[in-house]
């Protein structure tokens, strides 16, 4: 079922209930990282889409989001992103952080106008994260996750600015890619990275 409109907080905030959504969809290099989250009983104050916080707030709420809630990460690999489609990587991840939870939910709401095909009860809900809370931290976490994963994947490959851009197709990125070609963590099965790969 894909549903467009609003929830209510205390739906959300129902033991059952987990929230999911995805970092890294866009990218050139790096995986994709899904999170579920079912929210604590009493919920976390500040939640909204990861992308309207600043650094210094998502990093406060990534915290107190571990240490009160549960929570499950997925991630689907560059290699697994070429060999399947980057859509199909994210359902993938997605079902990995679901899984990750341990316990099944009995509802899962996702973030978007797409469902990964599985067995629980489910809608996806098109920009969740910022309409329901539970979305919200899961957007948080993947996107904090992901940044990390990216940060130290900088240190490994230092041309390309990944500290900055986190893998997406900034200026300074695909000039990079044209001087030194792409490295094992570029998305070989994205237009940019295979044109270089041309070069």
């Amino acid at each position: 079922m894909t549903r467009s409109g609003s929830l209510d907080l205390p739906f959300c905030l129902s033991a059952t209930i987990a929230g999911v959504d995805e970092a890294g969809r866009g990218p050139l290099a790096g995986p994709v990282v899904a999170a579920a989250v079912i929210l604590c009983p009493d919920g976390i104050e500040g939640l909204a889409d990861s992308k309207v916080l600043s650094a210094a707030k998502r990093a406060r709420l990534e915290a107190e989001i571990r240490e009160r809630c549960s929570f499950g990460i997925g991630i689907a690999t560059v290699d697994e992103i070429d060999a399947i489609n980057i859509l199909q990587a994210t359902m993938l991840a997605m079902t990995r952080a679901v899984e990750a939870l341990g316990d099944a939910p009995g509802h899962v709401l996702v973030d978007g106008n797409r469902l990964p095909r599985w067995s629980y009860r489910a809608e996806a809900i098109v920009k969740g994260d910022a309409l329901h809370p539970c979305i919200s931290a899961a957007s948080i976490l993947a996107k904090q996750h992901r940044d990390r994963m990216m940060l130290a994947a900088a240190a490994e490959h230092p041309h390309y600015g990944w500290e900055r851009n986190m893998g997406y197709g900034t200026a300074q990125h695909l000039a990079a890619l044209r001087e030194h070609g792409p490295c094992p963590l570029h998305r070989k099965s994205f237009a940019p990275v295979a044109q270089a790969m041309l070069l």
